[in-house]
C-alpha cells in the first residue's frame, strides 16, 4: 500500500493516568417525578381545580404530565408544560416572570417560546436545577398554589 496514510487517534489522557474527574450533578427520577405530581393532583383534588400538572426535567422535557379527568381548559395540556419548561430555561417561578411583564420588564413578553403565566415552578435539590412543575387548572392562584403544593412533596 504505497502512499496510504494511516491515521491513529490517541485517547485525550495518556492511558497510564487516570481519566479525567467529571463533575457530578443530581436528576430527576421519574419516581420523585412521579411523587410532585401527585402531591400537586391532591392538592388540585382538595381545592376542587380539574386541569392539567406536568413535570418536567431540567432540559425541558416532560417526565409526567397527568390530565384530569374534566380538565376545566382545552389548552391547559399544553399550558402546563410549557410553565414547567419556562420556570426551569428562566430559572425562576413563572409568577416572577408574569409579575416582569406587567411591572418594569414588559419586553420580556417578546420572548418568544415561553409561557409567562403563574403556575411554572423550578424545580431546586442541593441548590442545584433539576426541572420544573407547571400546572394549568382555573385560576392563576390555583396554578401557582397547586404547583407549589408539588415541590412541598420533596421539601
Amino acid at each position: 500500500m504505497a502512499g496510504a496514510a494511516v491515521f491513529c487517534m490517541a485517547p485525550i489522557w495518556e492511558s497510564r493516568a487516570a481519566p479525567p474527574e467529571l463533575p457530578t450533578r443530581p436528576v430527576l427520577t421519574l419516581a420523585v417525578a412521579q411523587r410532585i405530581a401527585a402531591a400537586a393532583q391532591g392538592e388540585a383534588d382538595r381545592i376542587h381545580a380539574t386541569g392539567v400538572i406536568a413535570v418536567v426535567d431540567d432540559a425541558g422535557e416532560v417526565i409526567v404530565q397527568i390530565r384530569m379527568d374534566n380538565a376545566y381548559m382545552r389548552a391547559s395540556g399544553k399550558l402546563a408544560p410549557e410553565k414547567a419548561r419556562s420556570a426551569v430555561m428562566f430559572r425562576r417561578p413563572t409568577a416572577v416572570l408574569e409579575a416582569a411583564i406587567a411591572g418594569k420588564r414588559p419586553a420580556l413578553a417578546t420572548a418568544r417560546g415561553f409561557v409567562m403565566m403563574k403556575g411554572g415552578e423550578p424545580i431546586f435539590v442541593g441548590g442545584q436545577l433539576v426541572g420544573g412543575v407547571g400546572v394549568s387548572v382555573d385560576t392563576p392562584d390555583h396554578d401557582e398554589q397547586i404547583a407549589q403544593a408539588g415541590l412541598a412533596a420533596i421539601k
